[in-house]
């Protein structure tokens, strides 16, 4: 032996030279060759010492870069003392590990004898980094300290290389272990339609990225409190068991679904939790098992379960690594496939009860005939005047008087509708209202009927305040705006967290998207279609119209444009500026929808009786939820009379004034409404009278002498005040 290379500072400098940016296996590589050439061991080898992990890894041997590294625990180890005394010792190679001792024979090409173990200790923090191992070293105590002194001395320089190459090998490893699992988590997110598919990759990727044997996913019953496997990778299992069950707490899998911590059992038939039974069954020999639980944002949703490290004694810290940051993939997808498919679930019961929808809805073919071929004359005096009140058509023939406006308005013609598709179009469209007190086909009949009125009467087309296109969207708009209506008003639908408002709320205007979609549901019927003869550029402003013309009949919509309206009005109305032509006909929309008020106040009252009998209902039902409702909607406060007054003073009558402003002679319109406005102030005493005697609400309306009394009042009124009049002119 050279013992001179041990102050041999060139041969040291040589050394840490070669070493300067190498890889780690590289570093290593060169380093056992000076030590072995420094002191004439047949075979030097280097054990890394994780302390945390309390493991012993050993990368390369000699020359020799293993293709996977070989891990070893530390306790009951026979290296085990080197590392604790920190100081040299000698042992017999035949008691190394046999998977390390079979790379030791193979690689010397002889049967070793002897082992020199040195630990090297880290500079600062005092404990055992690094064991060298010098195989068949030169015998004998004198040789022992040599050699010693030649690896101290060595790695006294050239330790922190060694360091900062590990360091950086496992930065390197980390960086790769993050693109796997990038790359999982992508194949797994293609998946989520699958849920049992989902399941078998997660499992799949999970073994690829631990080189286990086997895995086994169990997920949590919330319901049941159980774990449940519905799959075992590997392991084949009666035909007749569809499932395995755990209850929580028990076995690997429940304690760590209970503590949600990982547990890395390294002899499994040792350790107390561990259940043989599944062994038995199989046939299957568990040596290490390594068990996680995977969490979502809420919680523990299941616990996968790896067994059996191949080419590996046990699943050491790098696998446990792998293991917590594989299993937040895990329960991202399984979380979002659980969402997924609750979605595919809902589009699916959403389809099947649109179907059903449609099928009740369904118009028979004989209703469409029968209306196609209806005898009656259709010619009620003043139908196309503006003091006509379409609720005196009788209930049958309005789908007739439906086509009798749109055939008025040379609609079909002007745009080649089919009078099958039409009739089919109404019938749908009468079908797909419910049964309530006042928003019912009645009502989306008058409210029609205005917009046929408004077209004919004021010219729009002629006067170029619409095109036909926009004609026609306007009526069949009003025709639909309040499809399928529940009784109840947007505030309620939000305040009870309905369906519908789960679905839009966040948009605002609940009831009035739903009834847009419950339109195009019905446009999208098999011959029902009235603007498929359009072209594409057509047919798109005509949906586009008609989205916004039936969100603008939400009177909170009204009330945020009015100030927009007036102002437009007084500025001199401008038909090529798109913005105003969206506030006329919101505005127009509105008037509508409101056009009841400007007929008889026997109709007018009638209307009311509606009205409040749907806005009451809306309030039993709040006082049943324990809720208090606002006044118009309490049968027990509402002053109806009073309610009116201020509706129309404060609603209807500048809302058609503005519309007198823009269109003249719709100035009867408010003069009707004034003239309204007067017999609802008569009607406030009388109410109140009848009120006095025990009569409550809107049965004071349906008192068929309250109608009368009113009159006969203001009659009474009215000639006093005309003889007021004469009497003063005589004067």
């Amino acid at each position: 032996m050279s013992s001179n290379l041990i102050t041999d500072p060139a041969r040291i400098l040589s050394l840490i030279e070669e070493l300067c940016d190498l890889p780690y296996t590289e570093v290593q590589r060169r380093l056992n060759r000076y030590v072995q050439n420094a002191t004439n061991a047949k075979l030097v080898f280097l054990i890394s010492i994780l302390m945390e992990s309390e493991e012993m890894i050993i990368h390369v041997i000699g020359e020799e870069i293993l293709d996977r590294e070989l891990r070893f625990l530390m306790p009951n180890n026979v290296l085990y003392e080197a590392v604790i005394n920190k100081s040299s010792s000698v042992l017999s190679v035949a008691k190394l590990d046999e998977e390390l001792l079979r790379y030791i024979n193979r690689i010397t090409d002889a049967t070793s004898q002897s082992l020199l173990t040195i630990p090297i200790q880290h500079p600062f923090k005092h404990y055992t980094v690094l064991l060298v191992c010098l195989v068949d070293y030169t015998d004998g105590d004198e040789a022992r300290h040599a050699c010693t002194e030649i690896v101290q001395e060595c790695f006294r320089f050239c330790l922190g290389y060694l360091l900062s190459s590990l360091r950086c090998y496992e930065e390197t490893r980390i960086k790769q272990q993050c693109q796997n699992l990038l790359a999982v988590s992508r194949k797994l997110f293609t998946h989520l339609g699958d849920f049992s598919d989902l399941l078998r990759e997660i499992m799949a990727e999970v073994r690829k990225l631990t080189n286990a044997e086997r895995c086994s996913l169990f997920l949590l019953d919330p319901d049941q409190q159980d774990l449940v496997a519905k799959v075992f990778d590997g392991i084949s299992t009666n035909e007749t068991v569809n499932e395995m069950r755990i209850p929580i707490g028990q076995g690997i899998a429940g304690h760590v679904a209970t503590t949600g911590k990982l547990l890395n059992i390294r002899d499994a038939y040792n350790h107390p939790l561990f259940y043989r039974g599944i062994d038995e069954a199989t046939g299957f020999k568990t040596r290490n098992i390594l068990c996680f639980p995977i969490r979502d944002e809420k919680g523990i949703v299941g616990v996968a379960q790896l067994c059996n490290k191949i080419n590996g004694l046990y699943f050491d810290a790098f696998d446990e690594q792998i293991a917590t940051a594989f299993s937040i993939y895990c329960g991202i997808s399984i979380m979002h496939s659980i969402v997924y498919k609750k979605m595919q679930d809902a589009q699916a019961r959403n389809k099947l009860s649109n179907e059903i929808m449609m099928y009740h809805m369904k118009v028979e073919e004989s209703a469409v005939q029968a209306l196609l071929n209806c005898r009656d004359d259709h010619n009620i005096k003043d139908f196309n005047k503006f003091h006509f009140s379409p609720r005196s058509v009788p209930y049958k023939h309005m789908p007739c008087y439906t086509i009798k406006m749109f055939t008025d308005l040379s609609f079909l013609k002007y745009w080649r509708i089919k009078m099958s598709t039409l009739a089919r179009f109404i019938l749908y469209v009468k079908k797909g209202y419910r049964d309530a007190p006042y928003h019912n086909w009645t009502h989306a009949f008058s409210v029609a009927h205005f917009a046929y009125l408004l077209i004919k009467n004021m010219q729009l087309i002629e006067e170029n305040y619409m095109t036909p296109l926009q004609a026609l969207v306007f009526l069949v708009s009003c025709l639909c705006h309040d499809i399928d209506h529940r009784g109840t008003n947007n505030s309620f639908q939000t305040l009870c967290g309905t369906v519908l408002a789960s679905l839009y709320s966040s948009e605002g205007s609940v009831m009035e998207r739903h009834h847009l979609a419950q339109t195009m549901c019905i446009l999208n019927t098999e011959g029902c279609n009235i603007f498929e003869s359009l072209d594409s550029d057509d047919y798109s402003k005509a949906l586009d119209l008609l989205r916004s013309n039936i969100l603008a009949t939400d009177l909170a919509s009204h009330f945020r444009s009015i100030n927009k309206q007036e102002k437009m009005i007084c500025n001199k109305y401008n038909k090529d500026d798109a913005k105003q032509q969206k506030l006329l006909f919101e505005m127009l929309m509105t008037c509508c929808d409101l056009s009841d008020q400007t007929k008889d106040w026997k109709v007018s009252k009638k209307t009311a009786e509606q009205i409040f009998d749907e806005f009451f209902s809306q309030g039993d039902l709040e006082k049943s939820m324990g809720n208090a409702p606002v006044e118009m909607m309490d049968r027990e406060r509402a002053s109806i009379p009073d309610l009116q007054i201020q509706f129309i003073t404060n609603l209807v009558i500048p809302l058609f004034t503005n519309l007198s402003l823009l269109f003249p002679s719709a100035q009867p319109l408010v003069h009707i409404l004034e003239h309204n406005r007067s017999l609802w102030e008569v009607a406030k005493t009388v109410f109140h009278k009848y009120s006095m005697s025990g009569t409550k609400g809107i049965d004071i309306l349906l008192d068929p002498n309250f109608e009368d009394e009113v009159l006969k009042t203001f009659a009474q009124g009215s000639s006093m005040k005309n003889s007021d009049k004469c009497g003063g002119s005589k004067e």
